[in-house]
């Protein structure tokens, strides 16, 4: 099963980056999915479920940590059947 995550981390600061966001983006980015696309409104990730859901794992702990006061993020199962 393939999985696609889209997520934002708050509060924004639209001056400098947060620490919470560049956060997200280190877990994200050293994560083995197949697809990443990092922007200042909104980010997603596509890869295999066990993948993309162990990246959820620690983006959601790790940016807590780092100051998020609010994580919003959606799942969806993309290219069933394809794996």
């Amino acid at each position: 099963m393939r999985l696609r995550v889209e997520f934002t981390t708050e509060p924004f600061d639209l001056d400098d980056a947060p620490a919470h966001a560049l956060v997200a983006r280190e877990v994200i980015e050293a994560a083995e999915l197949d697809a990443v696309d990092v922007g200042p409104f909104g980010n997603t990730a596509e890869g295999g479920a066990d993948v993309v859901l162990t990246a959820v794992d620690a983006l959601l702990r790790k940016t807590l940590e780092a100051g998020a006061t609010r994580i919003s993020l959606q799942v969806n199962v993309v290219g069933e059947g394809e794996e």
